[in-house]
């Protein structure tokens, strides 16, 4: 990436899904993290609330705050000049009402300089959507496995695989684009249901575990590059395995700490 390319912009997302150009997104959660991805032509760095269990340890998103979310928001735009930066908004801080989702995610923007927030939820999420965007938020939806209903429903499991439930995702996927939603994420849904979506609506789709068929993909920066070695599902390809490098420098650090070879003289001053 040149130093003179042009930071993308939201409308950017369905051009791209119009001319058939692939998404690429990413999980960041910090500056050095983003100016990093940025360098390997990222699209979209998501700042996720899976940092609760990525960075804290957690079993699950639901403890993740605002302030939190804010927090690394502003990290990740400080480590970034042309990626889109879109920011989940943690559970309970759009659900209880529409004012209060209007609120918090203007907050986001406010006081991170991100460029628009990622919500969970169908139909029933349509009329917040719609009111953010009319407030110049943009917003990008999440269908599908939704983390923050985990326990709803059942535990991280494919969703979408009876006519029902497709079919609904479908009904819920075109609800937010008529609210507004400038783009979907779909999680752990088959292939083919994934591939329908995508084909009727004008927005792109971001798959994670919804194979090839979507407008981009999206998959967990710490996850796709090894340091989460034991989170092992179907769809996550290991495109590096950066534990074992982790493991293998502080092993060398601590050796030469030990036998006194580090710090030598010319890491020294005299």
């Amino acid at each position: 990436m040149s130093a003179e390319a042009r930071p993308l912009s939201v409308l950017d997302l369905a051009a791209m899904k119009a001319a058939g150009r692939r998404i690429v997104m990413l999980t960041c959660y910090d500056a050095a993290f983003a100016r990093l991805l940025e360098q390997a032509d990222v699209d979209v760095l998501l700042v996720g609330d899976s940092l609760n269990q990525v960075l804290a340890g957690h079993e699950t998103t639901l403890s993740t705050t605002l302030d939190q979310m804010i927090y690394h928001a502003a990290a990740v735009r400080r480590g970034s000049r042309r990626a889109l930066v879109f920011v989940d908004l943690p559970f309970l801080t759009y659900q209880v009402s529409v004012p209060e989702a209007i609120r918090n995610a203007g907050r986001v923007l406010q006081e991170s300089g991100a460029h628009g927030i990622k919500l969970e939820g169908g139909s029933h999420m349509a009329e917040t959507v719609g009111a953010l965007v009319e407030r110049g938020i943009p917003v990008i939806g999440h269908l599908g496995l939704t983390p923050q209903s985990v326990h709803a429903l059942g535990g991280y499991r494919v969703q979408g695989r009876e006519a029902r439930s497709a079919d609904r995702l479908l009904a819920d996927a075109k609800a937010l684009e008529a609210a507004g939603a400038c783009a979907l994420v779909l999680e752990l849904v088959p292939a083919a249901v994934a591939g329908r979506i995508s084909k009727s609506l004008t927005i792109p789709t971001i798959g994670i575990g919804a194979g090839p068929q979507c407008d981009g993909q999206v998959l967990v920066l710490h996850d796709m590059l090894g340091l989460n070695e034991k989170f092992t599902p179907k769809f996550l390809k290991h495109y590096a395995k950066l534990g074992e490098s982790v493991r293998s420098a502080v092993r060398s650090f601590a050796s030469e700490v030990r036998d006194g070879t580090y710090p030598g003289k010319e890491h020294s001053f005299e």
